[in-house]
This record gives C-alpha cells, structure tokens and sequence, in this order.
C-alpha cells in the first residue's frame, strides 16, 4: 500500500498568523524557540508565500524534510527556504536560534541593488548548511550572521527612530553574510536513501499527530496509517527523536495546553473537551502528571 501523501501545503503568512505587533512588516524577527512555543516543535509540511525565511540554530538538534529531500543535523545549523519551497521538521526540545523572513520584493530589491551579490542559484535554491560537517569553513561568516541577528532584534522590538530603516538595513547586512556562507560551504548533502525513507516516515507521522492529536488515535491507528507496524513506528520515533511515539502524541497534547492555557481565556473544563479528552478531570491529572502543576496553576503561574 503507498504511503500516504499531504495533499495540500499549508501557507502561513508568520507576520499575520504570529505577530500582532507589524503584521504586514517586511522583515519578521523571532527566536526559533519562541516560534517552537506557539507553531510547535513537531511541525507538518507548510509554506510561505511570497516570503524568504532563514533559520540559524545555534544549539539543539533537527530533523528537517525540505523540498522533498530528507536532512538531520546538531547546531550550528543554517536553513534557507525560498518562497513557496515546502517544509516540515521536527526540533529536539531545547533546539534554539533565530528566524528571519523577508518578503521576496524586498530581497530582489536587495539582488537588483548588487548585482552579482546575490546569484540567482542562491535565491532559488534551498539550503541546509551543518557547520559541523564543514571542517571550519564558515565559521567566522556564521558568527557574524549571528552578530547581525542579535543586532536586527534589538531593533525589531525597539520604538526607536528609523526602526524601520534599521530593521531593514540590518536584514539586507544579513543576506550579505548568508550568500557568504553559503558560497562558503554549499548545502549539506540529504541524508543517505535507506535512512531518508526512515525520516520521511517519521516525518510523516509528525504530520499525522498534528492532524490528529485531538482524536486520541491510538499508535496502532497511526502505524496503520503509515503502513508500518506499531513496533516499527516505535523504532522510527527513538532512532529519529530519542523519544517513544507516545511521547511525541503526548508532548504535543502538552504543547497545546500550554498554549491555549497561556493565551487564551477559555475555562479550563472547555480546553479539556478542545483536547479531545472526555473528562476534565483526566485532562488535569494528564497535564500535572507532565507538567508538575495543575492547568489552573499553570495558569495563574504565567506572566
């Protein structure tokens, strides 16, 4: 039987979907790791429009599916995706960096301005850069796009005078040290057949608990799904994430708690049926027993 297939890609404008703050802003800045927080660390194949996005990790682990091609790697990690190239990956916890996407008139504007600074290979093409396999190389250029970042954010949440211009100049300044890099070091090979189709299956288990999470599948159903055995399933999640398949179904309930707890004001015995769980009761003694609080505690906890 083949395996199944996402039938349609996802599109996520980050600035409307994230950032009530500058929502139509032509350069977004985030952690990784808050983004991890809201969109979750296990997350299903998606897009985005119309827009480049950067992810620079500097600490943690990711299994990425990018444009179809299958990569793992520890930080320090680059992964550039142009408009429309479609993604999904699933981050260690603890995995953390930054994000940035620009609008793709922007970043012509930006290769129209230098010609030759920007090739068009480098913008059309994505990329997944290891630092650690690269011997050294690009060491210096990622520090300093990690320099700009940190640079680009205090300005990104600045009220200050020309915080726009800033923002933007700071963001060109970045692109300048991604296209050294990459030129640099070039993208990171897939990783090998055998275990690409491993991490595609992973990958596409990570997209069915995000469907699903809500309906309490069980591993059995999920493993049937993927045509795989629920003991194979269990093999693919400890090889790829160190973690039972339990676990991810359980995290990401978790995940979703936490959220609706932190930013939303729905009573708790409602985001209990939200979660799929007929009882509140044994939603509150699932999420005290992962979390060391009761929902309303954690609730009240928060700033």
């Amino acid at each position: 039987m083949p395996i199944p297939t996402v039938q349609t890609i996802t599109d996520i404008h980050v600035g409307r979907v994230y950032d009530r703050r500058d929502p139509e802003g032509e350069v977004h800045y985030e952690t990784f790791g808050r983004l991890a927080d809201f969109f979750g660390r296990n997350t299903p194949v998606h897009r985005h429009y119309c827009f480049f996005q950067a992810h620079v990790l500097v600490q943690g682990s990711i299994h990425l599916n990018l444009d179809g091609q299958a990569y793992a790697g520890h930080a320090p990690i680059l992964i550039f995706t142009p408009p429309t190239v479609p993604h999904s990956f699933y981050s260690e916890e603890g995995t953390d960096g930054y994000v940035l996407t620009i609008r793709q008139e922007v970043v012509r504007q930006w290769q129209q301005a230098m010609p030759g600074q920007f090739p068009d290979a480098l913008l059309r093409d994505p990329a997944f850069v290891e630092l650690n396999a690269c011997g050294g190389r690009g060491d210096a250029a990622f520090s300093a796009l990690v320099q700009v970042l940190e640079l680009l954010g205090k300005e990104f949440f600045a009220d200050e005078r020309g915080r726009s211009a800033a923002v933007l100049a700071l963001g060109q300044c970045f692109f300048i040290h991604l296209s050294r890099l990459l030129v640099l070091n070039g993208p990171s090979a897939p990783v090998r057949a055998e275990r690409s189709q491993d991490m595609r299956l992973f990958l596409q288990f990570c997209d069915m608990v995000e469907a699903h999470f809500r309906d309490h599948l069980t591993l059995v159903d999920y493993a049937s799904r993927l045509s795989i055995t629920e003991p194979r399933l269990n093999d693919l999640c400890r090889r790829m994430a160190n973690q039972p398949s339990k676990e991810i179904v359980h995290a990401r309930l978790e995940q979703e708690a936490r959220r609706l707890l932190r930013f939303t004001s729905v009573p708790v015995g409602e985001i209990s049926y939200q979660l799929g769980f007929a009882d509140p009761a044994y939603f509150s003694r699932f999420f005290a027993k992962r979390v060391g609080e009761s929902p309303s505690q954690f609730r009240a906890g928060e700033p």
